[in-house]
């Protein structure tokens, strides 16, 4: 039997992983890909500024964003939904908690891995995360770390795009046609009621994504048609057959 293809996105917040690479998610799922996502935080203290303007206490928001992150979830066919529950704003995981992402690394053995941009002034939590992704793909890569274990390959990380894009550093060089499931990534947006505000600014970079997947699949002279798309940023080199 061939074993089930993965992947794993690490997400700082609860609602991260919606808002930048949804559409991945969900276009990965329907493929027959097995997707975990760890989420560090619930961005319970961050980005959770309406549900405190309710009057809501820690616990109530902390629970409210762990519902809206399974919620979502669900919609968009994760197969984990890890939430680590560490704390945001600032965001800090200690060496064990390390060492527990290294597990989650290593038993997903992810094709792909996905998280932050390496750069984000606005929040530091999200380039934090970045090192946190790459520290743990290094050690889970490790043999003398946890002797006997399987170690990772070398699955690229691609990184997600950032929420001020200009201000990043962020450059995509892949772009991914989300069009087929763009109703899934919607509706998982929708599922995030803490940030309301957030749904309709994706759903136009998406349409501004489909533009550049467009222009660079052959733009005028016959490019492929796309409604929406997704950005990402590719960490490593491509091993390749022929371009």
């Amino acid at each position: 039997m061939t074993a089930a293809r993965t992947a794993l996105i690490i997400s700082a917040h609860a609602a991260d992983f919606v808002w930048r690479c949804g559409g991945a998610i969900a276009l990965h799922a329907e493929k027959g890909y097995a997707v975990t996502v760890v989420c560090l935080s619930f961005g319970e203290r961050g980005e959770s500024a309406r549900l405190w303007k309710q009057g809501k206490s820690l616990d109530e928001v902390k629970a409210v964003r762990r519902a809206e992150a399974e919620a979502a979830a669900e919609v968009l066919g994760v197969h984990d939904l890890v939430a680590m529950d560490l704390g945001d704003y600032p965001l800090h995981l200690d060496r064990e908690d390390k060492f527990r992402l290294v597990d989650v690394v290593r038993r997903v053995q992810p094709a792909f891995m996905m998280s932050h941009s390496q750069y984000d002034p606005y929040n530091t939590d999200h380039m934090y995360t970045t090192q946190i992704a790459l520290e743990t793909r290094m050690i889970a890569q490790a043999w003398g770390h946890n002797p006997g274990e399987t170690v990772l390959g070398a699955p690229q990380l691609y990184l997600f795009e950032p929420h001020q894009t200009e201000q990043m550093g962020w450059k995509p060089n892949v772009f991914l046609d989300i069009s087929p499931v763009w109703e899934k990534k919607r509706a998982a947006m929708e599922c995030m009621n803490g940030q309301v505000h957030l749904w309709d600014y994706y759903t136009r970079l998406a349409q501004q994504r489909a533009n550049h997947f467009k222009r660079n699949s052959g733009g005028q002279a016959g490019g492929r048609d796309c409604a929406y798309a997704e950005g990402f940023q590719a960490i490593f080199p491509r091993t390749v057959d022929e371009l």
